[in-house]
């Protein structure tokens, strides 16, 4: 695909892989001519959020925050700045075709897996989760779910112990690499297009906090997992010690431990960590919080999760409350 040399180009964005592609823009010296940066405002729930309003401006660019892509500014702005190629990278918003076309001769957007495989949301969780090939792929942006043109796709190796943020890292190392090819091409005035096989796509359902529950009755690998692919910079896996809410954000797995329990009870405490028995194995956390004050800290013969005993105890106290 044939593009002017240097073009002129613009990027949204909003979290990490955002900014690294902006470091990357910056280092090759491209023709930056806008960047769009999600608002501080409205980024609570969005997951490794990075506000790109200073690094922008430390490198001279035109920056402008927003709410939503496609409000009609944004689409009028880009048209009076005549982008040629538009970035977006890293934004959990549907970008509308309006948006998609302003740009004169490609939108590229970013996704970590081996596209066609796992088109759509979450992936970072569903790579530690293992249901899907991770890769750093920048493709053509269209109309469906990350179905356009492959530019490059990189390959990521990950190990059984990695959590959601050690995949990060490694995705931010591969699209450092992947950039210096692609901007390098762009310099010169072309884009090498490889289209997907769609009888090959597979798709990745959104995933909610509340899917971060354990389930002390699963295996310890798999709870291992969750807690690993949820993370941070994701919310996190959690458990229940009656109404207050424990936060896990890293374990390790036990295999022939030597005392065995009831499923999800505290088994062992020591200084500062807590084992608690899965269905075939022993999880020991090792970093944890708990909500509401003061902190909860696990003791020996506690059982964690949903009691429905306890639940029930609580519904009956709530009916005789409220009648």
């Amino acid at each position: 695909m044939k593009v002017p040399n240097n073009p002129r180009i613009a990027l949204v964005g909003s979290v990490n892989s955002s900014k690294k592609v902006l470091e990357k823009l910056i280092e090759h010296d491209m023709n930056v001519v806008r960047v769009y940066g999600l608002s501080p405002s409205v980024s609570r729930k969005v997951s490794g959020y990075q506000d790109l309003e200073s690094l922008a401006n430390s490198a001279g660019f035109a920056f402008k925050h927003f709410d939503k892509i496609n409000e009609d500014w944004i689409f009028e702005d880009i048209n009076e700045a005549s982008v040629d190629i538009l970035f977006v990278v890293g934004l959990s918003q549907i970008i509308s075709p309006k948006v998609i076309s302003s740009a004169k001769y490609a939108c590229i957007g970013y996704h970590p897996t081996k596209l066609p495989e796992g088109r759509g949301r979450a992936a970072l969780a569903w790579i530690v989760l293992g249901q899907v090939t991770p890769a750093v792929t920048f493709f053509i942006i269209d109309e469906g779910v990350d179905s356009g043109d492959i530019i490059t796709s990189i390959p990521v190796e990950l190990s059984d112990n990695d959590y959601a943020h050690d995949v990060l890292n490694k995705l931010l190392k591969g699209i450092d690499i992947a950039m210096d090819k692609l901007l390098s091409d762009l310099k010169k005035g072309y884009l090498d297009l490889k289209p997907q096989n769609h009888d090959e796509a597979t798709y990745l359902e959104i995933r909610r906090p509340n899917d971060g529950y354990i389930n002390w009755s699963d295996s310890a690998t798999d709870i291992y997992r969750l807690i690993r692919a949820v993370s941070k910079p994701l919310p996190g896996a959690f458990t229940f010690y009656k109404d207050r809410k424990i936060i896990v954000w890293r374990a390790i797995k036990h295999e022939n431990f030597k005392i065995k329990g009831v499923i999800g009870r505290v088994i062992k405490v020591e200084e500062e960590s807590f084992f608690v028995q899965a269905c075939d194995g022993v999880l020991e956390i090792i970093k944890f919080e708990t909500a509401g004050e003061p902190a909860y800290i696990p003791r020996l013969g506690d059982k964690l999760g949903l009691d429905p005993i306890e639940l029930y105890r609580q519904i009956e106290a709530l009916k005789k409350q409220y009648g």
